[in-house]
């Protein structure tokens, strides 16, 4: 498996993900699948420095991608905190790559100097649930039943995780 930061020319397996992630109908409030072209923008747009954007190869193949992005964009005094978003292809899951992703996203996070992570979700992702609460996180908020899926509603969760600082060099 290798991990490393994402390139253009990944964009047709990206785009190719999220919209598995879009059609299972319970791992994102998106409804329906992007044009990989629509994708291009979000990821020529993404800082790289700040908030990369990695991708996950096995045996050359993209299989999944893990992210960070600002949370509450513009508001300086959450500066230190970020996203962190994570999909993978569902023929890969169960397989534990998801956790090797997880462990080089929090790696890269307290490399970057944050303080806090946060992830976004449907409480019916409990694959995701379950990956957080396996790397420290718990839940900080739950908005009732305001995602509507499929003429059905889902509670939108906030988990967070407090990161150790990295000693002072």
């Amino acid at each position: 498996m290798q991990i490393r930061k994402a390139m253009e020319s990944d964009l047709e397996r990206l785009a190719a993900i999220y919209n598995q992630a879009i059609l299972d109908g319970s791992r994102t409030c998106d409804t329906e699948p992007f044009p990989t072209e629509a994708r291009r923008a979000w990821l020529l747009e993404h800082d790289q420095e700040r908030f990369p954007l990695f991708t996950c190869l096995l045996k050359g193949k993209v299989v999944g991608y893990a992210y960070l992005s600002p949370y509450r964009s513009g508001r300086p005094a959450l500066a230190d905190t970020a996203e962190i978003s994570c999909y993978l292809d569902f023929s890969i899951h169960g397989q534990g790559i998801g956790s090797r992703l997880m462990e080089f996203m929090l790696s890269e996070a307290q490399r970057l100097g944050f303080r806090t992570l946060v992830a976004i979700l449907l409480d019916c992702n409990s694959a995701s649930i379950a990956l957080l609460k396996k790397y420290g996180f718990s839940e900080w908020g739950r908005l009732p039943e305001i995602a509507c899926l499929s003429g059905c509603y889902f509670d939108h969760l906030y988990y967070g995780k407090a990161l150790p600082r990295l000693p002072e060099r």
